[in-house]
């Protein structure tokens, strides 16, 4: 069996290659400014880019060891600020001109979690401050198949080895639910392969849905993209993204 903390540093090396959106996220802080805060900031894909671009950001994740495979690859001079906490429940202070939410996190939270999230950040947000979330557009996940057979999506050298990685990904699409699950295999000279499994489970809501549970929380100015290009929102965008105020 690979080690129990392998998966922080498959996770990085695979999305970490994934770097699309990270223009978006670092013009939003040069619009809006320090502090900014992430929710589920994991291993830094865009934390770390933003404290190196000279912004001020706080990073909250509920896992550990993702935090943990953070600050051991973590080179700046002073150490991040982090906090382990669940989204849906936090306390900050109201001092962020900026709360950002990547990766498609957002909408693997059900509408409960989804209302206690949005609380907590409205109650940290400076008067002005921007909620930005991206994630998939659901429209386009209910047109898939039910299913899908494993498919190779990516090979990449693994970080301590330099072995080659293989990612594959096969899905399962139910009423309300999208599930994706990865294989990360590391192929070792021996002819052993060490394989690390993840899963991750998309809720397909409507973007009325969304749209009636920011207002509900009181945010205002709530803006709809359809790629970090911020290309008008359609039924076949490949993302959904958020802005509100």
């Amino acid at each position: 069996m690979p080690p129990a903390n392998d998966y922080p540093t498959l996770y990085h090396a695979h999305h970490n290659r994934q770097l699309e959106d990270l223009p978006f996220w670092l013009h939003l802080a040069k619009q809006l400014g320090s502090p900014i805060l992430e929710l589920g900031c994991g291993t830094g894909r865009i934390f770390t880019p933003i404290h190196r671009a000279g912004y001020r950001i706080t990073g909250i994740d509920h896992d550990p060891v993702m935090l943990a495979y953070l600050l051991q690859n973590w080179v700046a001079h002073e150490p991040p600020d982090l906090i382990q906490a669940e989204m849906t429940d936090f306390a900050l202070a109201p001092v962020f001109r900026l709360v950002i939410l990547p990766c498609n996190t957002y909408s693997t939270l059900q509408a409960a979690q989804r209302q206690q999230t949005l609380k907590c950040v409205r109650r940290c947000l400076l008067a002005g401050g921007v909620f930005a979330i991206s994630m998939p557009n659901p429209n386009i996940l209910k047109r898939l198949p039910t299913e899908s057979t494993s498919e190779i999506e990516d090979i990449f050298a693994h970080p301590n080895d330099g072995e080659p990685v293989q990612v594959s990904s096969a899905w399962q699409r139910e009423l309300l639910t999208f599930s994706l699950t990865w294989h990360y295999d590391h192929l070792l000279p021996d002819g052993h392969v060490e394989r690390t499994t993840a899963h991750s489970r998309q809720f397909m809501e409507d973007l009325n849905n969304y749209m009636q549970e920011f207002h509900q929380a009181g945010f205002s100015d709530v803006k709809v993209f359809g790629n970090f290009d911020k290309t008008p929102y359609d039924d076949d965008s490949p993302g959904l993204i958020f802005t509100a105020r």
